[in-house]
């Protein structure tokens, strides 16, 4: 599966430290290290699930590799149809222009992330137009097409976004998302704002397509359950750091890294008799304006050793696909999600 040339996206030790400013000159006194080294690889056609907690920095790596957002170092290695690799963190605004028609993003929230001033056929032809695609007659017939593929009526187009409920606007959001045929979607969070019952309608909308469009696909969520069902592989992170990656069921039933384990222990059972066993992990998360020396994750750690505040652990492949930062994974004994469902 490491053939170079079924890797779509390479990304080396991206990092994206934003300034901190103070006082009236506005002088630079530290960085927030939102995003902190960075790296991994995705396969055309994979659907790679990135989770943690909120502020970890999971959106801020799908955005710093769409360009939304310009990286403070490392390399993002985008591979095209025809084969030629561009470093993505090396180019400026003008030349990823033609390359947008190729990445794009699903966003978080399904309404502020529609201009309300335009209706469902203008907001998904937009695209169309701007990258000179099709225009008139042309482009309405081609948002119909979208709006179909999306499980939504063509002859509500010329309505505006208040009008639809929020899992309908999600689907606007993933028809305008689909208009250029893009080959790389970061799903940022598609289902967190929706209702329970609309969520399982839109993810399996978007797996339907992922599978007969053939898309690669980053979806960044916080919820372990979520991404289970439509993701190939899961990264896990931790305070701008990926902690843990592996193949889905492997890092579910046999997580090597405790972080990864405590959000196992919180995904409720299906059986509301069957009460879990919850790891309530201690303290506060640390900023990441200023984090501790050593292992990330150490302040909250139940496992934690000396060596765990001294030495930064990392991330190695220490089963075949499967890779942690973790100085004691070897040695740990760590609950996997059966464990926790039948407890």
């Amino acid at each position: 599966m490491d053939n170079k040339e079924n890797i779509i996206l390479e990304v080396k030790d991206l990092k994206l430290h934003f300034p901190i400013h103070q006082g009236f000159l506005q002088r630079v006194v530290g960085h927030v290290k939102a995003v902190d080294g960075v790296s991994f690889k995705l396969h055309d056609g994979e659907v790679l699930g990135l989770v943690g907690e909120s502020g970890c920095g999971k959106t801020t790596v799908g955005r710093t590799i769409l360009r939304l957002y310009d990286p403070t170092s490392g390399e993002i290695w985008y591979t095209r149809p025809n084969g030629d690799r561009v470093n993505l963190a090396a180019i400026n605004q003008k030349q990823m222009k033609p390359l947008r028609r190729e990445m794009r993003m699903i966003f978080q929230d399904p309404f502020s992330s529609l201009n309300p001033r335009l209706t469902v056929k203008d907001i998904i032809g937009e695209p169309l137009e701007i990258h000179g695609i099709a225009r008139g007659k042309e482009a309405e017939r081609r948002v119909a097409e979208l709006m179909e593929s999306v499980g939504l009526n063509p002859a509500l187009m010329r309505r505006y976004p208040h009008e639809f409920s929020g899992g309908q606007r999600q689907r606007i959001g993933l028809a305008r998302t689909l208009s250029l045929n893009p080959r790389l979607i970061v799903a940022d969070e598609p289902v967190s704002a929706l209702d329970v019952s609309v969520q399982a309608q839109v993810l399996n909308l978007l797996q339907e397509l992922q599978t007969r469009l053939g898309l690669t696909l980053i979806f960044v969520a916080h919820d372990l359950s979520v991404v289970e069902h439509i993701s190939d592989r899961i990264a896990v992170m931790y305070v701008g750091k990926i902690v843990e990656m592996a193949e889905t069921s492997e890092l579910l039933q046999h997580p090597l890294h405790p972080y990864t384990e405590a959000l196992l222990s919180a995904i409720p059972p299906a059986d509301p008799d069957i009460k879990g066993e919850r790891i309530q992990l201690q303290g506060e998360v640390p900023s990441p304006a200023n984090p501790p020396s050593g292992c990330i994750f150490h302040t909250r750690c139940r496992y934690a050793q000396p060596e765990c505040s001294q030495k930064i652990p990392l991330l190695t492949e220490v089963e075949a696909g499967h890779s942690v930062a973790c100085h004691f994974a070897k040695e740990l004994h760590l609950k996997g999600i059966t464990e926790y469902q039948n407890a």
